[in-house]
């Protein structure tokens, strides 16, 4: 499947994938404000408006979503 997300829905994906993973280390830093932060990401990412279209209505737009923030999450870190 190929969708064209859009530029924010893909930025807000991959930062909240950076967000879980600092939250996901043994005692870290900020604890609260990732927490907020996750949640923000996680409202902005449920309600954008890709998902009331056509291409955004089927739940593979939502994996495909998460695969595509993944694959450039972890394009970025090797790039680093």
């Amino acid at each position: 499947m190929t969708l064209h997300f859009p530029d924010d829905l893909v930025r807000a994906q991959r930062d909240w994938l950076v967000t879980y993973q600092q939250l996901a280390v043994p005692r870290p830093r900020r604890m609260t404000a990732l927490r907020r932060r996750l949640l923000d990401l996680s409202s902005r990412i449920q309600w954008h408006p890709f998902w009331s279209t056509p291409s955004g209505r089927t739940p593979a737009a939502r994996v495909e979503l998460r695969r595509l923030a993944h694959r450039q999450e972890q394009r970025e870190r090797r790039a680093a």
